[in-house]
């Protein structure tokens, strides 16, 4: 992944952990990562565990930043979640949870031109 990368991901996390905290979310951890992958927000509203995958993409990019989450990607993001379960000694039948995911669309300032958060983007 080179630097431009890396840093645009950095910029989107950023802003789509400001805009779950401006919607009520309490942000428990950032990039947990485990043998089997990554999570790059885990929040909570209320009762509800919300696991989050954040996509950025610039301007000039084509494409929603969200058709990156294929099916390959959902399924890997499932056993990693259901790895923090194992990990952090829950009963993920007894934890309100789900798996949202945000597209964040930015300039090559890191300026936002658009955020979309879509709940339940993943079904467990």
């Amino acid at each position: 992944m080179t630097f431009f990368r890396k840093r645009l991901g950095r910029i989107g996390e950023d802003l789509a952990c400001q805009h779950l905290q401006n919607n009520g979310y309490q942000i428990l951890q950032r990039n947990y990562s485990n043998k089997i992958g990554e999570i790059d927000i885990i929040s909570k509203k209320g009762d509800c565990l919300v696991f989050v995958e954040v996509k950025t993409k610039t301007q000039d990019e084509f494409g929603s930043p969200l058709e990156m989450i294929d099916l390959k990607k959902q399924r890997k993001l499932i056993k990693c979640i259901q790895y923090y379960f194992v990990e952090n000694e829950l009963n993920e039948d007894n934890v309100d949870c789900r798996i949202d995911a945000i597209s964040v669309e930015v300039d090559y300032n890191g300026k936002l031109i658009h955020l979309e958060h879509i709940e339940n983007a993943v079904e467990r």
